[in-house]
């Protein structure tokens, strides 16, 4: 690294300054002259760290992220050079300073992108540099570095990691089902009769079933994390989707006294996906039924939306225990199950973000009867054209 002679070194204290566009200022002429605005942003109101050295490699500024996230004292940084300020080491042990050299080397290059190298003791932390020469090919005048701490991208890959335990995990045994039933079909099909070929193919159809489901819920989360969740909005009757998933609730053996619907009339006209809007209803009730206790209550009536905005809004409550207050801010997260386990923990979080993904809101809380209670609005959303 190249050490000169120090110069006066800037402090802390200086600002970075960005120079927007030049653009028609008027004056108070009137002349519309040509100007450019000054902004100066103190470094300590940035997000992430910022480290720069001057063309000696002496650190001049070191803002209150940088050391945050480096353990390093301000005070030890300013004025020391990189290596010894910021002492970095790849992931195989190397001298990160060293081995990239900022101020020799290729005088076309212009940083190095971000990438994962630790300091002393271990602490992981992102690191990206920029070079910044007088012209293209000139000395560097500076070496400008952006530190981000890894927290955010460990809990990603931890997420991440939980999805593929959990989906491994609810596929394994579903699986294993369909591969034993037809592997002894297909061995010994005339030693069995033919209500037990029935069972064991009803046995198939309900475990292919399930790993259909898991596909269908992977696919939406991938949708909902990347922004990419389709809707194709329709007129939907609320009410109407209750009365349907109730009959199926009571066809499937529950009993259609569990069931009290009230509904508000007039309803406004709501747009929104029907598919959707029925995995919502879906998931709700099954769990209603599942894990709660006595009447299943389900209120569909007129409501605010988000911005004053005209909408509906359904509310789902049981009688039973409920939810406990330390799990409320967790139910629509990843993998929540609650205190009963079963099932991927992945609904409430599909939910959420089809609820969302139409412009509406959810909650939960606790219900009149002491049980779970979620209410979900969607707002009219009529399309454009019908504006």
């Amino acid at each position: 690294m190249a050490v000169g002679m120090s110069r006066p070194r800037e402090t802390h204290a200086a600002v970075v300054r960005a120079r927007e566009p030049s653009g028609t200022v008027g004056g108070p002429d009137g002349s519309g002259e040509l100007g450019a605005v000054d902004m100066s942003v103190d470094p300590d109101d940035l997000p992430d760290g910022l480290v720069v050295a001057d063309e000696t490699g002496r650190v001049i500024c070191f803002n209150s992220a940088a050391a945050r996230i480096t353990a390093v004292p301000r005070a030890a940084a300013l004025g020391r050079s990189l290596e010894h300020a910021l002492p970095l080491e790849d992931l195989k042990g190397r001298r990160w300073w060293t081995l990239t050299d900022p101020y020799g080397g290729l005088a076309t290059r212009v940083g190095q992108p971000e990438r994962n190298l630790l300091l002393p003791g271990g602490r992981e932390v992102l690191v990206s540099a920029r070079y910044v020469r007088e012209h293209p090919t000139g000395p560097v005048r500076r070496v400008v570095i952006s530190l981000r701490g890894t927290e955010a991208r460990r809990r990603n890959e931890r997420s991440h990691a939980e999805l593929i335990a959990t989906v491994a995990h609810e596929l394994r045994s579903p699986l294993t089902s369909v591969k034993g039933f037809t592997a002894t079909l297909l061995a010994k099909w005339e030693r069995f009769t033919d209500d037990q070929k029935r069972l064991m193919l009803e046995t198939v159809d309900a475990d292919a079933g399930r790993v259909t489901r898991l596909i269908a819920e992977l696919l939406d989360i991938s949708r909902i994390d990347s922004g990419r969740l389709e809707l194709r909005r329709q007129p939907v009757d609320l009410s109407a989707a209750v009365e349907r998933h109730i009959q199926a609730l009571t066809a499937s053996g529950q009993t259609p006294d569990r069931f009290l619907v009230r509904t508000c009339q007039p309803l406004p006209a709501v747009w929104a996906d029907p598919d959707k809007v029925d995995q919502v209803l879906g998931n709700l009730l099954e769990n209603a039924v599942r894990h709660g206790e006595g009447t299943v209550t389900i209120e569909v009536a007129p409501a605010p939306a988000k911005s004053d905005e005209k909408g509906t809004a359904v509310t789902v409550s049981d009688e039973g225990p409920g939810i406990p207050e330390e799990s409320m801010g967790r139910v629509f997260t990843r993998f929540w199950r609650g205190s009963k386990r079963g099932g991927t923990g992945l609904g409430l979080y599909i939910v959420k973000g089809i609820v969302e993904a139409h412009g509406g809101t959810i909650t939960v809380g606790r219900g009149p009867g002491g049980g779970a209670e979620f209410r979900f609005i969607l707002p009219v959303s009529a399309p454009a054209y019908l504006v």
